[in-house]
């Protein structure tokens, strides 16, 4: 899953792609590279980011979803956790839904089974502008590995097709470098009811605490080594910056895999 954000503010890549023919440009760049899926988001979720409204959210990823729709043949998917948004986003031409608030917004989940799309369910203690303020877990793992069940009930009960449901742990969004460590040590215990697991590392500041390289630039060579290992333990989805080098570290261990 190839990363394309069109905010100013992105801790990644600073506002790059803002612009909406270089936003273009990049996404048809990614899927050129070997992604299967372009996840477009219009909203910053970087730890103390401010919450965007939807008119501003839309004004941001619309255009670019409509424009590069008709440019490239894999999915599309909209980071948002606002139903409007969202539906305007499915209209436009995206297919999935990815929520880092796993459909806390209750006009989310009828929507997804409204329009019959895929989506993935993150977890997240907290908000973006706090979820990094001394967030705690009695047992991370459990609780994250509980908080999937419980979302996957809710999915069920309110009428979506399982097969269209995945989840991510939220590596980074309120949990510590331990609780990160943790939660991608033991990846098999999140799994629920066989569905995919998707996982963002990239770029992430805890691979600058583990490898001492404050400087997101230097991020690129600890990203590639986790989605090399996180495939064996379990990834299905890696959500990724660098598709070309993280797609080339995916393909070097598979050839490894019994």
């Amino acid at each position: 899953m190839g990363v394309l954000n069109v905010t100013p503010d992105s801790f990644s890549d600073g506002g790059r792609f803002v612009g909406l023919d270089s936003a273009v440009a990049r996404g048809i760049a990614m899927a050129r590279e070997g992604a299967d899926i372009i996840d477009i988001g219009g909203e910053s979720t970087r730890p103390g980011a401010e919450p965007v409204n939807a008119d501003e959210e839309l004004r941001r990823v619309l255009p670019v979803i409509e424009k590069l729709r008709d440019k490239i043949d894999i999915p599309i998917s909209i980071d948002t956790s606002k139903p409007r948004v969202a539906e305007a986003a499915l209209k436009a031409g995206a297919a999935i839904v990815n929520d880092v608030t796993a459909a806390r917004d209750p006009e989310m989940l009828p929507l997804i089974r409204q329009r019959k799309c895929a989506c993935i369910l993150m977890h997240m203690q907290g908000e973006p502008r706090t979820m990094q303020v001394a967030p705690h877990y009695h047992d991370v793992v459990a609780e994250v590995g509980e908080f999937f069940l419980q979302q996957y009930e809710r999915a069920l009960d309110c009428g979506i097709d399982p097969m269209g449901v995945a989840f991510d742990p939220g590596i980074g969004f309120g949990k510590t470098l331990t609780h990160n460590l943790e939660l991608l040590r033991n990846l098999g215990r999140l799994r629920i009811a066989d569905r995919p697991l998707a996982v963002g590392v990239s770029r992430k500041s805890f691979l600058g605490k583990l490898t001492e390289a404050p400087d997101v630039t230097d991020r690129l060579a600890p990203t590639i080594a986790l989605t090399a290992l996180l495939r064996g333990r379990g990834a299905d989805i890696m959500r990724v910056h660098d598709v070309k080098e993280n797609l080339a570290a995916l393909r070097a261990a598979e050839a490894l895999r019994p």
